[in-house]
């Protein structure tokens, strides 16, 4: 018996922003962030909406698509970054969007590895016996991170006004990071299946000495309190990241978790049909891929539309490629991520 992937659904909100609408608010170009990340455009939320939200649009579909319904759910795994609330977490709000009754849910919080240790935790329940369909969601909402009060509304047609040449150098401090993100969600229906498919082997990652490389600094509970008007006015609540250290272990870490999950299944890389990473800068999935010594087409991607969607990034793919018609019976394929913790890994599945 096998865990099996049985429905897929996605979520991405209407405001589509390309890089030359960003160029309108700080010091950018469309030929600057597509050099350093192949991002074209990506995804704004609603204002007032949030991943709970995408993510209630997103179960539905893959609920529909496996062919059950809301009732049918036994547990939910709710991966993301960005909870609507500090507490409760998004998955008891999720359950009661959907009507899923009093089943348990598992918020965790890997970052860009969420549905990666989604998948683990989701083949661990399926495997003992104790749940027998579980959906596991990611998805993220990052534009609150971002300076709103700065011009940002008029990217999603809020507002009209020309921003200040103080607005834009404020916001061109913050480029590096704002550029890259979008919003977005995808989620996944599980059951146990007899026969080859479903996901194999599995190998998780964690190394917090390397936590400093991407953080958070600011709304903190270490704090008191916990978060203040200097920490918003001096950026402490945006990530922060290391942009080369953060390449280095993306390029270097996920190919030997791919080889680590390959070795263990008895297969070569080669022997591979597709391997879904990360959507996190374009250079880093082409780092990836020729570390791997595989074929562009063999590493498919939608970061130049979608941006880095976090935890949401993997269902979205993975969706898109069943879409496509280019997840078909009998193929491998690996999952692979790294986020901030550091966490990694990667995940086999048989189609």
């Amino acid at each position: 018996m096998r865990s099996v992937i049985t429905g897929t659904g996605v979520s991405l909100p209407p405001h589509v922003v390309t890089n030359e609408a960003l160029s309108r608010l700080m010091d950018t170009s469309d030929e600057w962030i597509r050099v350093r990340s192949g991002i074209q455009e990506r995804r704004y939320a609603e204002p007032g909406q949030g991943s709970t939200d995408l993510g209630v649009i997103a179960a539905r579909h893959a609920i529909a698509d496996a062919g059950l319904s809301p009732t049918d759910i036994d547990a939910v795994v709710f991966a993301t970054m960005t909870p609507d609330h500090v507490l409760p977490g998004n998955g008891p709000l999720l359950q009661t969007a959907l009507g899923l009754g009093d089943i348990p849910t598992f918020d965790i919080r890997q970052q860009c590895s969420g549905f990666l240790y989604g998948l683990e935790l989701a083949d661990l329940f399926i495997q003992s016996g104790r749940y027998r369909r579980v959906l596991l969601v990611g998805a993220e909402v990052h534009t609150p991170f971002m300076p709103w009060h700065l011009g940002w509304d008029t990217l999603i047609g809020q507002s009209t006004r020309d921003i200040t040449e103080a607005e834009r150098a404020e916001n061109t401090l913050s480029r590096d990071r704002t550029v890259l993100f979008g919003d977005g969600a995808g989620a996944v229906v599980i059951e146990p299946r007899e026969g080859g498919a479903g996901l194999g082997t599995i190998r998780l990652h964690t190394d917090g000495t390397g936590a400093g490389v991407l953080t958070m600094l600011g709304a903190s509970f270490k704090r008191r309190p916990f978060v203040t008007h200097e920490q918003i006015q001096s950026g402490e609540t945006l990530p922060v990241m290391s942009g080369k250290e953060v390449f280095k272990a993306a390029v270097t870490l996920m190919p030997q978790a791919v080889r680590e999950v390959c070795g263990a299944s008895g297969l070569a890389v080669e022997d591979l049909d597709l391997v879904l990473v990360h959507q996190a800068n374009l250079r880093i999935i082409e780092g990836v891929q020729k570390a791997l010594g595989l074929p562009p087409e063999k590493v498919p991607h939608n970061i130049e539309r979608y941006g880095n969607t976090t935890a949401a990034t993997l269902p979205i793919l993975f969706h898109e490629c069943r879409a496509q018609g280019l997840v078909r019976p009998g193929m491998n394929l690996v999952f692979t991520a790294l986020g901030s913790g550091l966490h990694w890994g990667a995940a086999l599945y048989r189609t």
